[in-house]
């Protein structure tokens, strides 16, 4: 039997793991934040306050999106916005103390969610997993 090619491999395992994970993560409601709310506020959560420029370029998405999204969350009482002194049109967005606990809530819920899926992982395939999907994450 021919192995196929690894990048065939990982290229179709990705594309059903991404599928999957949104799937269970939006279909059944895993924590109440959209992904990319989720991924915006752990972005401003992990990295600090940023305006929305560094936030398109972080995610590598068109400034519009970003506005569109950010102002959604600030909408929501997830955001506000922290003006520029230098430049009185630019700000930055920052996490409310409603944003902070929301996230803490959806980030438990997708934790406890990949843990029970994980669970007859050894730790040790975790960690490893965990270091690969970073590894593959920095390369873009």
């Amino acid at each position: 039997m021919m192995t196929k090619n690894p990048v065939e491999t990982i290229e179709v395992e990705l594309g059903i793991f991404i599928r999957r994970f949104i799937a269970a993560t939006t279909n059944k409601k895993v924590g109440n934040l959209d992904r990319a709310a989720y991924l915006l506020l752990h972005q401003i959560s992990t990295h600090g306050s940023a305006g929305v420029k560094a936030l398109a370029e972080e995610f590598q998405l068109d400034m519009s999106t970003i506005s569109r999204q950010t102002a959604a969350l600030e909408q929501k009482g997830y955001l506000y916005r922290i003006p520029d002194p230098q430049d009185g049109r630019a700000y930055s967005m920052q996490l409310t103390d409603t944003g902070t606990a929301e996230l803490a809530l959806n980030k438990q819920a997708r934790l406890e969610y990949l843990t029970k899926h994980l669970q007859d992982w050894t730790e040790e395939d975790q960690q490893r997993f965990g270091e690969l999907l970073n590894k593959f994450n920095c390369t873009f």
